[in-house]
């Protein structure tokens, strides 16, 4: 597969997933925490399938489009090792999405991030919340999630706390 073909199946999941939590979440009060900004769009996308909810954005700087940065009372700048014990104190378990899109390209990077990122997440996901992330990263806490039609195994993970 080519990297642009690899490229779009990762956005097409990445779509179908959220869209499939929109409806998974709906009856559960709680924040959205989108890590990893990027370029926007995937904030942007979270704004319009979930109006009114408190999306909270980690990224380690600013390089998205001028409409899809959220204001500094929604933005934890910086590095996510540093940014997220401080959403801990902040937040607690009340975190009904996590969206964590941290892929490096460096399949084992990758794999030490995500290892290390879970349990933080697990004090920031609230019972029955979403963790949606582009690495597998198991906790003891989550049971995993079938994922949507069409996105194939291994391209997305959806876990949910219980």
């Amino acid at each position: 597969m080519s990297r642009l073909d690899s490229f779009i199946s990762r956005l097409e999941a990445q779509r179908a997933c959220l869209d499939h939590i929109a409806t998974a979440i709906a009856g559960i009060a709680g924040p959205v925490l989108e890590v990893g900004l990027g370029n926007g769009r995937t904030y942007d996308h979270l704004r319009s399938l979930l109006p009114g909810r408190g999306i909270l954005v980690f990224d380690r700087q600013i390089d998205a489009h001028p409409d899809c940065v959220p204001d500094d009372s929604h933005l934890f700048l910086g590095d996510l090792f540093d940014r997220l014990p401080d959403a801990i104190a902040r937040l607690g378990r009340t975190a009904v999405l996590i969206h964590s899109d941290i892929g490096t390209g460096d399949p084992a990077r990758n794999a030490r991030i995500a290892t290390a990122l879970a349990p933080l997440y697990a004090q920031l996901l609230a019972p029955g919340g979403v963790v949606a992330s582009d690495q597998e990263m198991p906790a003891a806490a989550w049971t995993e999630m079938s994922l949507p039609d069409g996105v194939p195994p291994g391209r997305y993970f959806l876990y949910r706390a219980r």
